[in-house]
């Protein structure tokens, strides 16, 4: 990267919600980096005009010297002209080229990161396309074999042993295999992405009081706590299992970098009352780096003008610093 501007690909995600409203707010934003939003540029005229925006829009193309006064554009033309807050399965198609175009743009070196504005499941699914989300569609297209989703924000990391699964799902993909993985990807992410020499990793209980001594569930006796061992005994500083009652208490979080909760809705309602609006989303593991916020899409917000671009800016901000970081570790 040498001592240029990181070039950060900002994907404007499900086109009938926020994404490009925050994209547009953010236009003349001041951040050390060149921010180019990928998306449909027709439709991006239109929603900064609704929004009662003067925003310059100018489609990249090769050559371009950094914008400094609007927003620049990589054209992914839309499939059928969209309304804010009005979902259209056609555009299910066009949701995913623009990911994929910021996909190959990293692969490729191109950008030097990835930050996503939120897409819409259900409309995706609706086009007909299996979807369930920005951390498994990545693994996926790069071809990781094990990513791990944590959330930055109010002074907490979280990180999740598993990501979009139903609750009766969890237990059966919590294995020590998949453990001991998502331990390795979260140590190693903290040292290199993060900058912290040995990092210290919290890990919960699956069950009620961590299983009670195997009276509420044998998930803590027979695959965490032999997985914590393990690693603990090749150096990695972890502690637990901790029930997860008591994982956010402030003096434990005093003495550690990162919390892992065995679920989704274990570990996110705690940093999300800590941040929301500020969180940022993080996928671990990838061969190129990926921020996200940790919001939906807002169909009923989307052309309004009332849609808060906080979390979108706190994404934009801790992936510039990943790259800086990881440009430091080479």
């Amino acid at each position: 990267m040498g001592s240029r501007l990181p070039v950060i690909a900002l994907t404007t995600g499900e086109p009938a919600g926020i994404g490009p409203d925050l994209a547009l707010q953010l236009a003349r934003a001041q951040f050390p980096a060149r921010i180019v939003a990928i998306g449909d540029e027709t439709m991006m005229a239109e929603r900064a005009r609704a929004l009662g925006l003067d925003v310059r829009l100018r489609r990249r193309s090769a050559g371009d010297l950094p914008l400094s006064d609007g927003l620049e554009i990589d054209h992914v033309p839309l499939a059928r002209a969209v309304r804010p807050g009005q979902l259209d399965p056609a555009n299910g198609p066009y949701v995913l080229a623009v990911l994929d175009r910021a996909i190959e743009g990293c692969l490729s070196d191109e950008f030097d990161a990835m930050v996503t504005a939120p897409v819409h499941k259900g409309a995706i699914n609706d086009a007909g396309i299996p979807f369930t989300g920005h951390t498994e569609f990545l693994a996926q297209r790069t071809g990781t074999d094990h990513v791990v989703m944590m959330l930055v924000g109010g002074g907490l990391r979280v990180a999740l042993a598993t990501t979009h699964l139903s609750l009766a799902d969890v237990p059966r993909a919590i294995t020590r295999e998949s453990l001991t993985a998502t331990l390795r990807v979260l140590d190693k992410a903290l040292r290199e992405q993060f900058g912290i020499a040995r990092p210290r990793i919290l890990v919960s209980g699956l069950n009620p009081h961590s299983g009670e001594s195997g009276h509420l569930g044998r998930e803590e006796i027979e695959v965490i706590e032999p997985v914590i061992a393990a690693l603990g005994a090749e150096g990695l500083a972890i502690e637990g299992p901790i029930p997860a009652d008591t994982l956010f208490v402030p003096a434990r979080l005093q003495r550690a970098d990162c919390a892992l909760a065995m679920y989704h809705d274990q570990g996110l309602p705690v940093l999300k009352y800590a941040s929301f609006g500020r969180g940022v989303n993080v996928t671990l593991g990838l061969p190129i780096v990926r921020t996200s916020v940790d919001h939906g899409t807002a169909l009923d917000l989307a052309g309004t003008g009332r849609a808060e671009a906080g979390s979108l800016a706190e994404a934009l901000k801790l992936a510039i610093e990943i790259v800086r970081a990881r440009k430091r570790s080479d």
